[in-house]
C-alpha cells in the first residue's frame, strides 16, 4: 500500500508530541487483544483469559455472544464457552468493540456519538464485503473499528475545535483533513497514525488508519475493503462530518466490486436499519 503522501501532514503547534502527553490510553485488553496473533489453540487460550482477567469486558463480551448479532441457539453462560463458540477472530472482533466502546467512556456527546457510529458503521459494512469476497473478515471488521481512531482522538482532546471542524462542513475528504489540519494542528489520518505507533499496533493498521481518504493510496487484500465501506458509511447516515454535495449510496455502492456490489441491499434505507439495529445490540452490552 502505497504510503499517505501529501495527503495528511501534521503542521500547527499541537502536532508533535501530542499522543503520549494528550491522549487517553486505549483500554489495556483490546490492546492487548488487537496485538495477538492468531491460528493457534494457544492464541484463542490466551485471549479468552484475558478477557476473563477484565469483569466489564466479561460481561460486555457474554452480552454480545448471547444477541442476535451473534445469533447462537443456545444461551452462552461462560467467557470459555464463548471463545469455543466465536473462533478466535470473532471473539477478538468483539473485545476490541468492546474497547472502543469502553474508550468513549462517558463522552457520549453529539460529536462522539456520530464518531462511534460511523466506525461501527464502517466496520459491519468492512467485514460483510469482505466475507462475501472470501477475505478475512474478522481483520476487515476491526480495520472499519479503528480506521478513525484519529479523529475520536482530535475530538476527545480539543473538542472545541473539532466542533468547529464539523461545523465548517467539506465538498470531499480532502477539506476536512484540511481543516483539521487548520483548526487542530494535525489531520486525524496522520494522528491515527501516531496513535498506532504510539500503541505499538500491528504495522497493518498503519496504512489503514493513515491512508483511507488517499486516493492515490493502492490498497491490497482485506485493507482495501475498508475506504470504501468508510464511504457508504457517511451515505447510508453514519457520517460525521456533513459533505454539501453528498455521494449516493447506488453511486459508492456502484464503486464496490462483485459480489458486494450485487449481494449487498439495493435500498439504502434497508442496510442502514441493519447496522442501526446492530449498533443498539452492541451499545446495550
Amino acid at each position: 500500500m502505497a504510503a499517505a503522501t501529501g495527503t495528511s501532514k501534521a503542521t500547527g503547534p499541537t502536532a508533535p508530541g501530542w499522543v503520549p502527553d494528550s491522549i487517553p490510553p486505549f483500554p489495556g485488553v483490546a490492546l492487548k487483544a488487537l496485538k495477538m496473533m492468531a491460528g493457534t489453540e494457544t492464541s484463542l487460550i490466551d485471549l479468552c483469559n484475558l478477557i476473563r482477567s477484565d469483569h466489564a469486558f466479561s460481561t460486555a463480551v457474554l452480552k454480545i455472544a448471547n444477541s442476535p448479532l451473534v445469533g447462537f441457539p443456545k444461551d452462552v453462560t461462560s467467557v470459555v464457552q464463548a471463545s469455543i463458540l466465536l473462533g478466535f477472530g470473532r471473539l477478538r472482533s468483539v473485545a476490541i468493540t468492546v474497547g472502543l466502546k469502553t474508550y468513549f467512556g462517558s463522552s457520549f456527546t453529539p460529536l462522539m456519538s456520530s464518531c462511534w457510529r460511523h466506525s461501527v458503521a464502517c466496520a459491519l459494512i468492512a467485514e460483510r464485503s469482505a466475507k462475501l469476497r472470501l477475505l478475512d473478515s474478522e481483520f476487515a471488521y476491526t480495520a472499519g473499528v479503528l480506521h478513525d481512531i484519529g479523529r475520536v482522538a482530535l475530538a476527545m482532546v480539543m473538542p472545541g475545535a473539532y466542533a468547529s471542524v464539523v461545523e465548517r462542513g467539506a465538498d470531499q475528504p480532502q477539506d476536512v483533513l484540511a481543516s483539521e489540519r487548520e483548526l487542530c494542528g494535525i489531520d486525524h489520518c496522520e494522528a491515527g497514525r501516531s496513535l498506532v505507533t504510539a500503541w505499538n499496533l500491528p504495522e497493518a493498521f498503519l496504512a489503514i488508519t493513515a491512508c483511507h481518504h488517499d486516493p492515490q493510496a493502492q490498497a491490497v487484500g482485506t485493507a482495501a475493503v475498508v475506504p470504501p465501506s468508510c464511504a457508504l458509511a457517511d451515505a447510508l447516515g453514519f457520517a460525521i462530518i456533513p459533505y454539501r454535495s453528498p455521494r449516493s449510496y447506488a453511486e459508492i455502492l456502484a464503486e464496490f466490486p462483485d459480489p458486494s456490489r450485487t449481494r449487498f441491499p439495493a435500498e439504502g434505507a434497508e442496510f442502514a436499519s441493519e447496522i442501526v439495529n446492530a449498533i443498539r445490540v452492541i451499545e446495550s452490552a
